[in-house]
């Protein structure tokens, strides 16, 4: 039986989208400000980003901690 997670901003969101929503949010520089990791500050792209973060479980971690915060921001301003 599946139980919806409606209290999960993650349920259903792959780490493409995830990614693309937090670089319209923040851009690349902010982001790479809010995360220091290298792919966001030195020659950033969706493609690369996501290769790093689906080997490397620590920086998805922090990718995915700063997507709840920023979701959680914008669905408290609404």
């Amino acid at each position: 039986m599946n139980t919806p997670q409606a209290n999960n901003p993650l349920h259903g969101v792959t780490l493409a989208t995830l990614l693309a929503e937090l670089v319209a949010h923040y851009g690349w520089q902010g982001l790479g400000q809010q995360i220091d990791i290298r792919c966001f500050t030195h020659d950033p792209s969706i493609t690369s980003s996501l290769k790093f973060l689906r080997r490397t479980p620590w920086a998805r971690e922090r990718v995915e901690a700063l997507y709840i915060a920023m979701h959680r921001r914008t669905t408290r301003e609404k």
